[in-house]
């Protein structure tokens, strides 16, 4: 028995390091350790060893067993790298300089929000910034947006399960479930509950909403939003900084104009239009940008103002939405496909 362990495990020594592919390797395989193969073969003769030898030629097979599995394990590890190295190609050279040196650019959804805050910078808005998961007081109650609104739907919204904890996010209201923000919004409340007016802010930031993806429409997208709080502060107020926004980005033969709507957290409330047949690949006289109006007085007594003294506008737009008319492009998908033939043209 010793000898034909010996004899096999030779064979297989001289075999195994030769074969250089998976069927092949199988095909060896199953000739040695298969249902029928020689070690299984050898393995089935100790029903005829008598009694007293049977624990030397066990133990004997056990290692002739394991010497060959190792055998077998190497052989396979050596085709395994081979196919790697196949698919992988020829070996690269990580010290060589790469083939596209150019330097990098800014984003353009990153143009446009730096762009933004720099207009709004220069009439004294300051940038304020928040989480992006939020718990439904900041999202939603401070914002006078009942239980039963369509936004708070699962359908709309993001949330996450009830057992999820953010160390970092207070719950304003007990049993309140955490959620990705629909709007940054959620930063007006948290910075007026921080202190008292006057406050003029502007809020960019990512934010999340159960949209089915398309040209036009996105799960995850960016806003920006603007709070201004003072005394005896207007509509005419909100339309003449609209006017110089607009009229700073897109060139001054743009013009806004507002048409009647509902927010749940400004009264009144308006649509935003701008003229736009001047700007690439916009055919239309009129184009809707975003929403605005004057802050509801529920949502001044929800952060402790007084809405007898203090008054405010709020408004906010999408950057993507900005993006694609400022530079005429007509996917939103665009913005986040990484693809450097799109983003090279915003060197």
């Amino acid at each position: 028995m010793q000898d034909q362990l010996t004899a096999l495990l030779a064979k297989a020594a001289a075999e195994l390091p030769a074969i250089a592919s998976r069927p092949d390797f199988e095909s060896a395989k199953a000739r040695y350790v298969g249902p029928n193969g020689e070690l299984t073969a050898l393995m089935k003769q100790m029903g005829t060893v008598p009694k007293e030898q049977r624990p030397a030629v066990g133990k004997l097979i056990n290692e002739a067993k394991g010497r060959l599995q190792a055998q077998l394990d190497a052989a396979l590890a050596r085709i395994a790298d081979a196919e790697l190295a196949a698919q992988l190609g020829p070996p690269v050279d990580a010290s060589l300089p790469a083939t596209d040196a150019g330097p990098g650019t800014r984003h353009p959804l990153t143009q446009v929000r730096e762009e933004m805050c720099r207009i709004l910078r220069k009439v004294g808005f300051a940038v304020a910034d928040g989480p992006e998961v939020e718990s439904e007081y900041y999202c939603f109650d401070a914002l006078n947006t009942p239980i039963d609104h369509p936004a708070r739907d699962e359908k709309d919204t993001f949330y996450f399960p009830t057992t999820a904890r953010f160390g970092n996010i207070s719950k304003k209201v007990a049993g309140e479930k955490y959620l990705l923000r629909t709007h940054t919004s959620s930063v007006q409340i948290r910075t007026m509950l921080k202190g008292p007016p006057p406050i003029r802010i502007v809020s960019p930031g990512r934010v999340y909403r159960r949209d089915t993806t398309d040209a036009t429409h996105s799960a995850n997208f960016h806003q920006l939003e603007c709070l201004y709080v003072d005394r005896n502060v207007t509509v005419r107020d909100l339309k003449a900084l609209l006017d110089y926004i607009f009229a700073s980005l897109l060139g001054p033969e743009t013009k806004t104009r507002f048409r009647p709507h509902y927010f749940g957290y400004t009264e009144p409330s308006f649509e935003v239009d701008l003229t736009a047949s001047h700007l690439p690949k916009v055919n239309k006289p009129w184009i809707e940008i975003g929403g605005c109006g004057m802050v509801d007085p529920s949502v001044f007594e929800a952060v402790g103002y007084d809405p007898e003294i203090w008054t405010g506008y709020a408004f906010g737009m999408g950057l993507e939405r900005l993006a694609m008319l400022l530079y005429g492009i007509d996917d939103i998908r665009y913005f986040y496909q990484n693809d450097l033939r799109f983003l090279k043209q915003f060197a």
